[in-house]
């Protein structure tokens, strides 16, 4: 049989036959679409890529954020002991003398406790010694008894012992007589 050229179904399409056109078309699509999955998968790649050396990344600083802690708790104190030092010197300094008079005891025992209270301040650590009549603060003070007095209830006495701060948290709080309600 021969090829039915009056027909118009089967005309030839710009000089293609129809299953050239459509085997054309799905070349071209399907090119498309190994350019879109290479594309796809570069930057996958790209992305896993960066994903682990960000995982890296955090955890190298996870790592040295536990050095820099361990580091930190090891060696905290070492500025409190280094400002310590010199009150120990005194202290050896004072028992070293075998002859000493009572007031010489006296005046050295009153300047290596200048040096031990500017130590303290130094590293930060406050006297909590509340004036009488200072109101009872529970957060700083330890009331150890009540007392009858004029004043105004619950206000501080008597300091027995001193209290300390260091950087706003209580070390240990003042021992204090507070009055009694009335």
């Amino acid at each position: 049989m021969s090829e039915n050229t009056s027909n118009p179904d089967h005309q030839p399409l710009d000089g293609m036959a129809p299953a050239e056109e459509l085997a054309t078309s799905d070349v071209e699509a399907l090119a498309i679409a190994q350019a879109e999955l290479a594309a796809l998968k570069a930057k996958s790649a790209d992305l896993a890529d960066q994903f682990l050396r960000a995982k890296a990344d955090a955890e190298n600083a996870r790592r040295r954020a536990e050095e820099d802690i361990s580091k930190a708790r090891k060696f905290a104190v070492e500025s409190f002991a280094e400002s310590l030092l010199p009150v120990t010197d005194s202290l050896e300094a004072g028992l070293a003398i075998k002859d000493a008079t009572v007031a010489q005891i006296r005046e050295g025992a009153e300047a290596t406790l200048r040096q031990l209270k500017s130590a303290l301040e130094r590293n930060k650590v406050v006297e909590i010694a509340p004036a009488a009549g200072t109101k009872f603060d529970p957060h700083q003070h330890q009331a150890i008894s009540v007392v009858p007095a004029e004043q105004e209830a619950n206000t501080v006495v008597t300091v027995l012992q001193k209290g300390y701060l260091i950087a706003d948290r209580v070390l240990r709080p003042a021992l204090v007589t507070v009055t009694a309600p009335k």
